[in-house]
């Protein structure tokens, strides 16, 4: 018995490595042959990692320090051109040349508006039509616009009005509430018609018939707050010394910079105000 027993042993144990082992030895089938040499994946060739990307990386990489916003810059005003005559009896002319008709001429120290300049000429108004000067006859500036467009469409009528004929009590153009008055013509104002025409042709502001009944309307105006496109009311030496509303003779549109727009005595125009014209300031108002 215990040989037979000993002799199963051995003959189990003799079977083990061959177990153990088999795979090794195994031989592929000919579904599991491997790739042959033009497959993809022998033939495609594989990069290293870029250095700057691989995770590998033995420097560490620096991040770009983050940018503020700037802060937004500051609008830059908007300017209105301006020229002032430096000579006498220069020729305003219906287009950029000395061949072009004569509509007037401009006296020295006179202040025109420019629409743009034109080689060496400056576009302009003049009694209601677009006008031409020589450049070489005038000195440049500007003012700061509003940043109303109304108050800059009320000027730009203004403008176009420049060097018409001065008529006290010319015929208005409306009745002060908006009914449209027989026999106004654009060839002549005085200073509150004037400014009636221009406010309603601009922004359809209704403005009374004189000055003294302006002068109650819009907005009170303090001097120290002036801005371009207030009306300016002021006494004349006929005037001075009565009360109220009485008191109250002229009107002019204010520009800026102490500059005016206004008729009195002769004709439509853009000037700078005197010590005089200030001394009879009574108030100002503003209607857009």
């Amino acid at each position: 018995m215990k040989i037979r027993a000993l002799a199963a042993l051995a003959l189990a144990l003799s079977f083990i490595p061959l177990f153990a082992c088999g795979r090794k030895n195994e031989t592929l089938s000919s579904s599991e042959s491997p790739p042959p040499l033009d497959s993809p994946l022998d033939s495609e060739s594989i990069e290293p990692p870029d250095s700057s990307t691989s995770d590998n990386d033995s420097s560490p990489s620096t991040p770009n320090p983050p940018t503020s916003p700037e802060p937004p810059s500051a609008p830059i005003p908007k300017t209105a051109s301006y020229v002032r005559c430096t000579s006498d009896s220069v020729n305003i002319r219906s287009g950029a040349g000395t061949s072009f008709s004569t509509l007037g001429s401009a006296e020295k120290g006179t202040v025109y508006a420019v629409i743009e300049k034109t080689g060496n000429w400056y576009k302009t108004y003049y009694r209601g039509k677009t006008a031409y000067i020589y450049a070489s006859y005038f000195s440049a500036f500007t003012l700061q616009k509003s940043t109303d467009t109304d108050v800059e469409e009320v000027i730009s009528e203004g403008y176009k009005l420049i060097g018409t004929p001065y008529v006290y009590g010319a015929v208005r153009f409306h009745d002060g509430k908006g009914k449209l008055l027989k026999g106004f013509s654009t060839s002549k104002f005085d200073c509150s018609s004037l400014m009636q025409y221009i406010f309603y042709q601009g922004a359809g502001e209704l403005l009374q018939v004189n000055t003294r009944t302006q002068v109650v309307q819009g907005k009170f105006v303090p001097k120290s707050e002036l801005q371009r496109g207030d009306c300016i009311y002021f006494t004349n030496a006929e005037r001075e010394n009565k009360t109220g509303v009485e008191r109250i003779g002229h009107v002019a549109l204010y520009l800026g910079n102490d500059y005016i727009l206004h008729t009195a005595s002769d004709y439509a125009r853009i000037e700078k105000m005197t010590a005089k014209r200030w001394s009879y300031y009574v108030e100002a108002r503003r209607f857009i």
